[in-house]
């Protein structure tokens, strides 16, 4: 058995290359050939099957150390196919903390296809269990939660959900396979916005499912072929090549998220700092039980003599704009992009204060990253 790294880099063969071509092909055809009538074949038509997404997807469960991986047009497609196998009248339970796009499809379409959703802090056990009902089918959070990154134990709330013989649907997208495994901790299914660290590069739209249990993965392969929402040949080439490099930008990133933030601690512009992967933050011990590393994004607050809009206007490396995961460092505030269709008193409910400021830190350099913080604080301050 290869280790982790090595199959980052190397996919698993598609056994249809003749031409010694050492990374699998981009298999554009939309019908594929039957040899002859009621002849068994691999693939018949794109949307079910394609060579060139099946490499990624076999990789993904790989990787995720799953059995059945399925890629998708975005991540939300993704969260779309694994919540839409369940049915009218199902419960599920949610993280009060999960991402605003998951939280619009459960609310503004799947409550109205007839499932019920109770949202509740994953990091409180007795909470999930007093919001557990009769038609409870499952648990669905984000282990390290966006901007705050909170962190929920997955090892905890999969016991638990076992216990009640419910799925655990994790959300694995901030850290991202090299860093945390769900599967191994007790999760059913495991969701990525691939767009994100997987890509990692800001060029592409993709999602991925991966499970254990086939018929589990029958359920997401209907859907899948079923709604169609399938990630094309040339962004499927183009998530593998990403993937590629995972470990090493990763590393770097992270590298580089604990030398901004011992910058940040200095700072008489800084009043408190969002990351579980400094011993002495918030979420530190339960993560470090689980994941081998926090990620690149954390978040901090600015005190009230900074200006916060002034600040992200004034970065010129770090970019203004959603998303995270890249090679290159962005910025956003959520008070002001992500939550802003939250009523401040929302904001101030969620935690999202008018100074708070969301970083995905990015690959460049950390000297220059702290030299365009530290001009954009000096140009915004009241």
């Amino acid at each position: 058995m290869t280790e982790f790294n090595t199959n980052l880099v190397h996919q698993p063969v598609q056994h249809d290359n003749n031409t010694g071509a050492v990374t699998v092909p981009i298999y554009k055809a939309t019908t594929f050939k039957y040899p002859a009538v009621g002849a068994q074949l691999k693939d018949d038509y794109s949307r079910s099957g394609n060579p060139t997404r099946r490499a990624v997807e076999e990789q993904l469960a790989t990787l995720e150390e799953g059995n059945y991986g399925f890629c998708f047009s975005s991540g939300m497609a993704a969260i779309h196919a694994a919540l839409a196998i369940f049915k009218k009248g199902d419960h599920l339970i949610v993280g009060d903390q999960i991402y605003g796009g998951t939280f619009r499809l459960l609310h503004g379409f799947f409550k109205r296809w007839g499932l019920m959703i109770t949202a509740v802090d994953t990091r409180d056990l007795r909470a999930i269990e007093k919001a557990i009902q009769p038609n409870t089918k499952a648990i669905y959070f984000e282990p390290v939660t966006n901007p705050l990154l909170q962190v929920s134990s997955i090892s905890q709330v999969s016991q638990l959900a076992h216990q009640y013989n419910l799925l655990t649907i994790v959300d694995n997208t901030f850290l991202s396979p090299y860093l945390l495994r769900p599967l191994n901790l007790g999760a059913d299914i495991v969701i990525h916005s691939a767009t994100k660290y997987l890509s990692g590069h800001s060029d592409i739209s993709a999602g991925a499912v991966v499970v254990r249990d086939q018929s589990l993965a029958e359920r997401v392969y209907f859907i899948q072929n079923a709604l169609g929402a399938v990630l094309s040949p040339e962004d499927s080439n183009e998530l593998a090549r990403g993937i590629k490099t995972l470990g090493i930008r990763l590393e770097r990133q992270m590298e580089n998220v604990k030398r901004i933030i011992h910058y940040l601690q200095e700072s008489n512009a800084v009043q408190r700092i969002y990351y579980p992967g400094l011993v002495d933050l918030p979420g530190y011990q339960e993560l470090r039980k689980e994941a081998r590393g926090a990620g690149g994004v954390f978040s901090f607050e600015l005190t009230e003599r900074v200006n916060p809009s002034e600040f992200v206007n004034h970065l010129q490396l770090f970019k203004l704009a959603v998303s995270l995961g890249a090679v290159e460092s962005l910025v956003e505030l959520p008070s002001k992009m992500s939550h802003a269709e939250l009523t401040p008193e929302e904001q101030l409910a969620a935690g999202i204060k008018p100074g708070l400021i969301r970083v995905s830190v990015g690959i460049e350099d950390y000297r220059d990253q702290i030299s365009d913080i530290q001009q954009a604080l000096e140009k915004a301050h009241n």
